[in-house]
């Protein structure tokens, strides 16, 4: 990848489902779908619920294929990855967000930080993370919960510790599908705050799933998903 290369770059992405049993027509969830984005910047994805965001995100992170297109990170097409591959980019290179924060309540809040450690295999992610981990968590404001368990925290402090794990291993790409979901108003605003200073301050590259049109706004940029198009839209 060239200086002046995208990070993160889509071409012609088109997803198709099975065909109804009624013999209907498969629909496509998303048809034609062109985005790039280099290191650093930062994407809202709005539109209505069912349009295809989420499986948009999916795509982008491996966890789901396309049916026709390209998707390229840091210049590598990661349909031609195999399972194996598509693993090791997920644990070192991209970290998930998602709406429910899926940790471990039987793990401290430090213990589920690092959890993505112990799958990546020597390097520089998985060296000096237990200082990292303390290091992200303090910044997070929760250097005082290291040994409480998630069932000892508040709906926004559990998210923020999901935040802190998926930056652990240091990805270049951070994708967050409806992160503010479950949160009430003010929890949603201080998540919301923390991505912004967090992909400011450590260039990584974000792409937020969101149906919060506030949320959406402190992106740098924001694009609306609507029958199977992504478009440019102000907020």
């Amino acid at each position: 990848m060239t200086r002046n290369s995208p990070l993160l770059k889509l071409e012609n992405v088109t997803k198709r489902y099975a065909a109804p049993e009624d013999g209907g027509a498969a629909p496509d969830v998303l048809r034609g779908i062109d985005l790039e984005l280099t290191t650093g910047e930062s994407l809202a994805i709005v539109g209505p619920s069912g349009s295809g965001k989420s499986t948009l995100l999916n795509i982008i992170g491996t966890l789901d294929q396309p049916t026709n297109g390209t998707v390229l990170l840091g210049g590598r097409q990661l349909g031609a990855l195999s399972d194996g591959q598509q693993a090791e980019l997920r644990s070192r290179e991209i970290g998930f967000v998602f709406q429910s924060h899926h940790l471990l309540p039987q793990c401290t809040v430090l213990e589920n930080v690092l959890v993505p450690t112990l799958v990546v295999r020597a390097g520089a992610a998985r060296s000096g993370a237990d200082a990292r981990a303390k290091s992200l968590l303090e910044r997070v404001g929760l250097s005082e919960r290291l040994t409480h368990r998630p069932g000892q925290l508040s709906g926004g402090e559990r998210q923020r510790v999901a935040v802190v794990r998926a930056l652990i291993n240091e990805p270049k790409l951070l994708l967050a599908d409806e992160p503010t979901g479950s949160l009430d108003r003010a929890a949603a605003d201080n998540l919301a705050e923390l991505l912004v200073e967090l992909n400011k301050e450590t260039g990584v590259t974000l792409i937020l799933v969101t149906h919060a049109l506030d949320l959406a706004g402190r992106m740098a940029r924001v694009q609306e998903l609507r029958d199977g198009v992504l478009q440019d839209r102000g907020v």
